[in-house]
């Protein structure tokens, strides 16, 4: 089981410098992965300095400032940019990384912010979605003298060049979630690497495992071509008075399938997951200034769920 740290930096305010404090310190501390939200407005919170920042401006520069952690959006709204534009910024997030970007990708679903800062919020997203993953996978293993083509019903591609050539191959893993019992499943068989399950019960990740496993089987791919994660957001503590502490910071209720404990309590939460089916998790943690939550979560949580 592997353990990723996700964060908000859009929503809960934090500039780049706690942003890479935060990142380096999952590093060292042996995570797999650090990822982040693609938002430009908070959600249901009041607005705090900083403002927003941009999920793959963050990445590019992470990219450079770490060596080892995997990168990646949990996940990036397709209404935010072009095909083409978000084709091009993870191959190059890809290569400035050395072969550590991770794309997820989804519909969109926040009209607030597309309405805040200009941004169109289309109808048949889902359709729209399905078009992207086609373009974004096309622009990526186009063979690099030839020129890549897309005719489809909400984008049109001509003549394009081939992005830079990313580091893995045959291209950066593509991650795609959903609670969706047939156009989700079907969807992540026929374009991704990762099925992700958010903020669901074990029992509701474990059915729809299933259903990505129907899918990749009618599909022609094996189960071992998907890996299977959850998210979820993560409040460890020690002592009662820890627990409440951390709590209270979040400044928001914790999601009923939170992972909220001590430590090992929250290693038997993440085992459920595991028996459901998932060999990956990602903890959503708010607070980037508690560095000393990762190092709890990383000393006593960690090796828990590391390979025996």
């Amino acid at each position: 089981m592997q353990l990723r740290i996700h964060t908000e930096p859009s929503e809960r305010g934090a500039p780049y410098a706690t942003v890479l404090r935060a990142a380096r310190a999952a590093e060292e501390l042996g995570f797999d992965a650090f990822f982040r939200s693609d938002h430009y407005l908070q959600v249901g919170a009041d607005a705090e300095e900083p403002g927003p920042s941009d999920a793959w401006l963050t990445l590019a520069a992470l990219a450079r400032d770490t060596r080892r952690v995997r990168l990646g959006t949990l996940v990036s709204p397709a209404t935010f940019r072009s095909p083409g534009q978000l084709a091009i910024q993870v191959a190059q997030v890809d290569d400035m990384s050395g072969g550590r970007a991770e794309l997820g990708l989804g519909a969109g679903w926040f009209e607030a912010e597309h309405e805040a800062y200009a941004i169109p919020y289309p109808g048949k997203r889902f359709a729209r979605l399905e078009e992207q993953l086609r373009i974004v996978r096309g622009l990526w293993t186009t063979g690099r003298a030839e020129r890549f083509d897309f005719e489809g019903e909400h984008f049109r591609l001509v003549g394009a060049q081939p992005t830079l050539a990313p580091v893995q191959r045959p291209h950066p893993p593509i991650i795609v979630g959903g609670t969706g019992a047939v156009r989700t499943p079907a969807l992540a068989a026929a374009y991704a690497d990762e099925y992700n399950a958010a903020f669901v019960s074990p029992e509701q990740a474990g059915i729809q495992y299933d259903r990505i496993r129907k899918a990749l089987a009618e599909n022609g791919r094996g189960e071992d071509s998907m890996r299977f994660s959850v998210i979820q957001t993560v409040c460890c503590g020690r002592t009662d008075a820890e627990l409440r502490r951390r709590e209270q910071a979040l400044r928001e209720p914790l999601p009923e399938h939170a992972f909220r404990g001590t430590p090992d309590r929250i290693a038997d939460l993440i085992g459920q997951y595991e028996r459901a089916g998932a060999d990956r998790v990602y903890l959503r943690t708010l607070d980037l200034t508690d560095l000393d939550h990762l190092e709890l979560v990383a000393d006593r949580v960690l090796p828990q769920c590391a390979p025996a």
